[in-house]
């Protein structure tokens, strides 16, 4: 799971980074509204925490404008302010769950844990077929009419990612925020190269899906026809 942290106070950001990532969350960190209005409009993420006192733009401002742009990410609002009005306010901008400080860090946790069951539960099994192709992707192996075939950790995720959006075509920029993160430092060409190790796994294990290249766009997983 890819957390975005919206929070202005650097002390509390490396304090509850050690939290996370001993539960294997990759975080990223945004220190203002814009900063992190910016990542978050990445749509690169599988969960928002979000200070509600920001410099630049409140949390209340952030995560309206997600919501108004169509963006369902859960958001857990954190913040000093916890009076009735201050939660209402904050879960009729669009916020899923409010978190006062300061809060213990076994609550944060399962918060998080209960936000992440929450969407889309068809779509988190680890276990995905389509057409031909059968991917899991908690052991990163793809198997096809020729039998399986092992994938690196990235190629896992890309082609899981190609797969849930299976027919729609996903720009390179939606593509690079995802698997290597918003900003990250990531030659635009590392696409390409696992795009062509896709395809070539994909034709190891027998499939007839094909990644088509819609160019100066994207790419976009295709079936073959029944």
């Amino acid at each position: 799971m890819r957390i975005l942290m919206i929070e202005d106070d650097r002390d509390l950001c490396g304090a509850v980074d050690i939290h996370l990532k001993s539960q294997g969350y990759t975080v990223d960190y945004a220190y203002d509204g814009e900063d992190g209005l910016h990542f978050a409009r990445q749509n690169a993420y599988d969960l928002i925490l979000l200070d509600r006192m920001l410099p630049g733009r409140s949390g209340v401002e952030v995560v309206s404008a997600l919501r108004r742009e169509g963006l369902s990410t859960p958001v857990l609002m954190i913040t000093a302010l916890d009076g009735i009005q201050d939660r209402v306010d904050g879960l009729d901008a669009g916020a899923d769950d409010y978190l006062p400080k300061p809060f213990a860090t076994e609550e944060l946790l399962a918060r998080i844990r209960a936000l992440a069951r929450r969407p889309r539960q068809v779509e988190t099994t680890h276990l995905l077929r389509a057409g031909d192709l059968e991917l899991d992707v908690e052991l990163c192996a793809l198997r096809g009419p020729a039998g399986p075939c092992p994938l690196s950790r990235r190629e896992a995720r890309l082609l899981e990612l190609l797969l849930r959006n299976r027919g729609q075509t996903l720009t390179r920029e939606l593509l690079l925020a995802r698997i290597w993160g918003p900003d990250a430092p990531v030659e635009d060409g590392n696409l390409d190269n696992y795009i062509h190790f896709l395809r070539r796994r994909l034709k190891t294990a027998g499939s007839r899906s094909q990644i088509a290249t819609v160019r100066g766009v994207g790419y976009r997983l295709e079936e073959p026809p029944c």
